[in-house]
Order: C-alpha cells, then sequence, then structure tokens
C-alpha cells in the first residue's frame, strides 16, 4: 500500500477507485465499503484510493474538546487499512483552511485533480465540505459532469453488523474488550513505549513492563486486568496486563503495567504492541502483598487458559 501525506505528492490515476472518511477502528461496517471499493477496483482494472484524514477533524475544529477519546493512532490505521488490500491511502492534513472548502472545491480540488476519480463509493449518509453539506444526492445529480460514477453503500448492508465506532469505544470503555474485538474484527491494540518502574512486580515475583501511551486522545479501556498478547520486535507472547492505580501498594498515577509470560528480555524504550483478548476481573485492592501475588496467580492461570482457547 502506498501512503501519501500531502495532496501535492499523489499522481493522478488510470482508474481510481475512491472512498473518503476518517474510518476510526477500522471495524466491520468499514470493512464493508473497502470490500467494496477493492471489487470494483478488481473488475475494472483499476486501483483502490482511501482518503482520510490527521490530525482527526475534531481535534482541529473543537481544540478545546477533552472527551474524544480515538481507536486508531495514524500508523495503526494504516497498518489496519494494509491489511484490508486498500492500494492507496491519501492522508489529508486536516487544518481550519482545509475545513472551509465547499463540497464542489472539494470534489474538484481532490477527486477530479488530484486522483482523477472514477467511482467514488461512499457509505449512507456520508457528508463533506464545509458544514458537511455535500451529500450523496449531489454527487449522483452531478455524476455525468464531474466524470465519476458514484455509489452509495445502503444502510442495511453496514447498519445489519450492528456495528459503529461508539458502540466499540462505549465497550472498551466499560472493560468489554470481547465485544469490542467481535466489532472491529480483530483484538483492539494499543502501541506503548516501556519506561522505567518502580519495579514492585519483580520484586514480588511479577516483573512488569511499564507503559507509556504517548497519543493522548487514544482510547484506554477500562481498569482491571486483561489477558493480552504482547508484540516485541515482531515476536508474539502471551501476558496478562493491568490497567489502573494499584491500590495494594497505594499507587497514586494511573499506570499500565503487563506482565510477559516466559519473558527475560531488557526492553526498555522499546515500544510494545499490546492487543487485548480478555478482561479476567476489574481492578481492586488486596488485604496485602501476600493477597495480591496469590491473585496475579490466578490471573496467570485464567489468562493462560482464555490465550491458549
Amino acid at each position: 500500500m502506498n501512503i501519501y501525506h500531502r495532496l501535492e505528492d499523489f499522481k493522478p490515476l488510470d482508474f481510481a477507485v475512491v472512498t473518503s472518511g476518517t474510518f476510526d477502528g477500522v471495524h466491520v461496517g468499514h470493512q464493508q465499503i473497502l470490500k467494496r471499493v477493492n471489487e470494483v477496483a478488481k473488475a475494472n482494472n483499476g486501483e483502490s484510493v482511501l482518503i482520510t484524514y490527521w490530525p482527526h477533524p475534531r481535534l482541529v475544529l473543537y481544540p478545546d474538546d477533552t472527551e474524544l477519546r480515538l481507536l486508531n493512532t495514524f500508523e495503526e490505521k494504516a497498518d489496519l487499512l494494509r491489511d484490508q488490500g486498500i492500494d492507496h491511502l491519501l492522508r489529508i492534513p486536516f487544518t481550519k483552511e482545509f475545513s472551509q472548502l465547499t463540497s464542489e472545491q472539494f470534489i474538484q480540488k481532490v477527486l477530479i485533480q488530484t486522483i482523477n476519480t472514477k467511482k467514488l463509493v461512499i457509505g449512507y449518509d456520508h457528508r463533506f465540505g464545509n458544514n458537511r453539506e455535500g451529500r450523496f444526492e449531489q454527487l449522483k445529480a452531478n455524476s455525468v459532469n464531474y466524470g465519476f460514477e458514484v455509489e452509495e453503500i445502503p444502510k442495511q448492508e453496514v447498519d445489519h453488523v450492528g456495528v459503529s465506532s461508539t458502540k466499540i469505544r462505549n465497550s472498551l470503555l466499560q472493560g468489554e474488550v470481547d465485544l469490542a474485538n467481535d466489532l472491529l474484527g480483530s483484538e483492539y491494540s494499543m502501541i506503548g513505549r516501556v519506561i522505567k518502574g518502580e519495579k514492585i512486580g519483580r520484586i514480588i515475583g511479577f516483573p512488569t513492563a511499564n507503559l507509556e501511551i504517548e497519543m493522548r486522545h487514544k482510547l484506554i479501556p477500562a481498569d482491571g486486568a486483561y489477558a493480552v498478547k504482547v508484540v516485541s520486535n515482531r515476536t508474539t507472547f502471551n501476558g496478562m496486563l493491568n490497567i489502573g492505580y494499584r491500590p495494594t501498594v497505594n499507587g497514586k498515577v494511573k499506570s499500565i503495567e503487563v506482565h510477559i509470560f516466559d519473558f527475560v528480555n531488557d526492553i526498555y524504550g522499546e515500544n510494545l504492541k499490546i492487543l487485548f483478548v480478555k478482561r479476567i476481573r476489574a481492578e481492586q485492592k488486596f488485604a496485602d502483598i501476600d493477597a495480591l501475588k496469590s491473585q496475579l496467580a490466578i490471573d496467570k492461570k485464567e489468562s493462560l487458559k482464555i490465550l491458549n482457547t
């Protein structure tokens, strides 16, 4: 998959089949659209193109919005789109100036002049342009003048899978990662850099890697213990992860710590990819360290059971 970070870098294609949107999560509903884009491209010996925007438009239009939580960084989204077989990913830097483009200016500048679109595939109720005033009916009515066909994925084709990015976010915030994974079509993931911790886990026999998530708006699942898969240097390991304040040891700040099974490498400063499989339990305060150690042993046994199923 080719990735372009500016309109100027994209060269017009002979037969471009295009879709656009934020595609946060690249969930199974999004995948319905991508599947159709690839089908049309293949049938016409063309190439598939996805237009997306980064930073997320809400971060630019509402910079004081502290509630926004995203399922993907741009890099995570790109990896998921690559897995879906998209040929070209055009990342348009979203700015206030870009947000002022009318729907007609967007069509002319991006779809026609930059990409040479021959067919546009969009999800139902897709809007674009300043104040989201552009819509399917406008595209359909003017498709002959524009020089490309337009196809809208019917509402029932996406709705029958019962999925939305909002539903996925809510599931993760409630700790229901297995439900979120069903809606995503893959395990929810995040990438964290290993930083120095207090080494309490090592003292009690469960050494952990403390993770720092660099993207401020990345959604972190609910506090608790999770069975996870951990990718380090392209090798996948089983593990268990805790999110929370570690009340048993009087923790003061929220931490994300992962204990990787059968792992002894020094990975300070490295990035780990965490794949959430299932929440084991909510975070809780134990009577003492020995009680915590006993519970961690139970958690490990439960995690291995889940991960090896």
